[in-house]
């Protein structure tokens, strides 16, 4: 039935007074299943302590529209505190919700700075540290901070810091790869470099020209090229060079069988256009630079300032790789029978056939393989003393010009610059003996070759070069008249011929050789030498190479020096215009040093082609040749060899 009295309209417009309050509950959303017609009294509400409905009475905000209006901004469940929520999202773009969002914002974006750092010093450590507490000129790109006028205060210099460097692998296919994986040292030693090449080689010749890769690529190793741009200033080292030849002084041999190796491979270098370098990681000798000019200032290749590439990319075979490595103990797989066919002359006969490796060791010799400044000095002073002592002219009669000289001020010599007869005033003899086979040991009962033979040649030589021939037997050199004898043409008068420069590794082979003469016979030595700092570089003992390892370094380099300071007054090589020089030397062919005394006489003077006579079938001619061998003696041809293996 209809009610007593009419309905007033229901809107929350605001919070009505108590008295006027009445609880009705119409059908709304906020309704409840199944009591929306009936309502709650609030006696109801106060007796079940309903929490909903101590909600809905503690209600301090009620909607301003009425309810179902239109109005509403979406249909559907209107939940508490709509109102609040549309209230909020309209205040965060005013000033005063951002201002008091600020300490939030702040926080947060600390918190995200710290993780950041936190990464980096993970991922690179280190990182931070150097760039946070550098001092504050570090960070300028200037190496040179501001210094006040007249301030000559002494500051540490700080360089900049390097870029990052950025690497390029290169990696050969599988079947061509050489791996190391088994070694952790490098460079590696002259045995190690032997086995990896016997494991490659296989033992098996190989056939082709001597530079011909194979068809599938040359074996290497994997290559890592570091290509960042440092911006160094001139003249310091860059990239790493792009393909070079090393030499590595391994200590397995003496002095002179290294440096006729070494000649050979510094002639490969400059042939093949490769930058020619020297490894002295093993050698038993000290530092290469202790004795002789760096290779680097003498022949610096066709890429300046290139840097040596890491020891673990050096191959010793083949020799196609990209940085080629070779010592004494493989160049048995290089330089054999393939070398022979490629570098010599195939229409020479005997010694002809040798003349162009003969040619490539005495440039080598003469452009790569020079003594450093200390040693220098000490060869002039040999040089001078002998000049000295036969009171000759103290000082060189023809100075070269600044062009000519090298690093260690000793003259670039060419062909053209051999030194005149007028100053070849001796002869060189040298004696081996130590752990030294002769080539000729089957012509000897005890193996070594008689010290006769050496006193015999000395004696023949000298009467060959500088008797004239009218004062006895014809068989005598055309230029003996040009050339001065300075003795004194009697035993008993010094100096009496002739006139030597004796080497020997045995004191002992020494005095018995200086025996042999008279005693004003004028012969001179680094023993019997008036100059201390030569004297103290003779040796005391037979050389034998294995047990040259024991002795102490300092008397390692000390011998070393001494070998280089006599190779140069048997074989006259790096001497100055006008000065002293041998006009032949007297040698067992068996002897590195030997062999590599030739190379300072000139090849036609060395073998006596230098006349006009018919040397086509390459035989040496006895009568003028300034190498004389002891050994052999032309019973073995070809009677001279550059190089031997070990």
């Amino acid at each position: 039935m209809p009610p007593s009295h009419p309905l007033p309209d229901i809107l929350v417009s605001g919070r009505p007074s108590r008295s006027d309050y009445r609880v009705l509950t119409p059908r709304t959303p906020h309704s409840r299943a199944g009591r929306a017609e009936e309502g709650f009294t609030e006696v109801e509400l106060q007796a079940f302590q309903d929490d909903e409905a101590n909600e809905y009475r503690s209600q301090s905000q009620q909607q301003s529209q009425p309810l179902l209006s239109p109005n509403s901004r979406a249909p559907g469940y209107r939940s508490r505190g709509d109102d609040h929520e549309l209230r909020r999202k309209d205040r965060l773009l005013e000033p005063k919700g951002l201002l008091n969002k600020l300490p939030l914002l702040g926080g947060s974006l600390l918190a995200l700075f710290l993780l950041v750092l936190v990464g980096v010093a993970i991922t690179r450590p280190g990182s931070l540290e150097a760039a946070f507490l550098q001092a504050p000129g570090e960070f300028y790109e200037s190496a040179e901070p501001y210094v006040p006028e007249n301030d000559y205060t002494v500051r540490p210099y700080t360089p900049l810091a390097q870029p990052t460097p950025s690497i390029l692998e290169t990696r050969p296919p599988p079947e061509l790869l050489i791996s190391y994986e088994n070694y952790s040292s490098f460079p590696l030693t002259g045995d190690q470099y032997r086995h990896e090449c016997a494991k490659l080689m296989g033992g098996f010749m190989h056939h082709g020209e001597y530079w011909d890769e194979p068809h599938m690529g040359s074996p290497d190793v994997v290559h890592h090229d570091d290509v960042t741009n440092y911006h160094m200033p001139e003249g310091q080292l860059t990239k790493v060079c792009s393909s070079t030849i090393t030499y590595l002084l391994d200590g397995h041999v003496g002095l002179m069988a290294d440096l006729a190796l070494m000649a050979q491979a510094a002639a490969f270098a400059k042939e093949r256009n490769r930058t020619f370098l020297v490894d002295d990681t093993h050698w038993n000798r000290g530092k290469w630079t202790d004795h002789f000019q760096a290779v680097r200032a003498l022949d610096p290749g066709p890429e300046p300032g290139c840097r040596a590439p890491p020891p673990e990319e050096l191959v010793a075979c083949p020799r196609t790789a990209r940085h080629w490595v070779i010592s004494s103990r493989t160049a048995k797989y290089h330089m054999g029978h393939p070398f022979s066919e490629e570098y010599e002359d195939p229409y020479g006969h005997q010694m002809h056939r040798l003349r162009p490796i003969f040619e490539r060791a005495r440039e080598s010799f003469q452009e790569v393989i020079r003594p450093n400044a200390r040693t220098a000095s000490l060869i002039r002073a040999a040089r001078k003393e002998l000049a000295d002592l036969l009171s000759l002219p103290s000082y060189p009669v023809d100075e070269p010009s600044v062009e000519a000289t090298g690093e260690d001020g000793l003259p670039v010599r060419t062909a053209k610059e051999d030194p005149t007869v007028k100053q070849q005033l001796y002869i060189a003899v040298h004696i081996r003996k130590g752990d030294r086979v002769p080539d000729g040991y089957v012509f000897y009962k005890d193996k070594q070759i008689p010290l006769e033979k050496y006193v015999e040649g000395a004696k023949e030589t000298w009467e060959r070069l500088y008797v004239p021939a009218n004062a006895s037997s014809g068989s005598v050199s055309g230029d003996a008249e040009e050339r001065p004898n300075v003795s004194s043409g009697r035993p008993d008068h010094y100096p009496a011929a002739p006139i030597i420069w004796l080497a020997s590794d045995s004191p002992a082979a020494a005095r018995e050789f200086v025996a042999s003469f008279p005693p004003a016979t004028a012969v001179f030595s680094l023993e019997h030498n008036t100059n201390t700092e030569l004297r103290a570089l003779a040796p005391v003992h037979e050389y034998v190479q294995a047990e040259f390892e024991q002795e102490p370094l300092e008397e390692r380099i000390r011998l070393t020096r001494g070998m280089i300071v006599d190779f140069a007054m048997l074989s006259g090589m790096w001497a100055w215009p006008g000065e002293t020089v041998p006009a032949a030397v007297v040698c067992g062919v068996g002897s590195n040093v030997c062999r590599m005394a030739a190379l300072g006489f000139d090849f036609d003077r060395a073998f006596g082609f230098d006349d006009d006579g018919d040397y086509s079938m390459g035989e040496v001619n006895p009568e003028r040749r300034r190498w004389v061998d002891v050994d052999v003696d032309g019973r073995i041809t070809p009677a001279w060899q550059a190089f031997e293996f070990h």
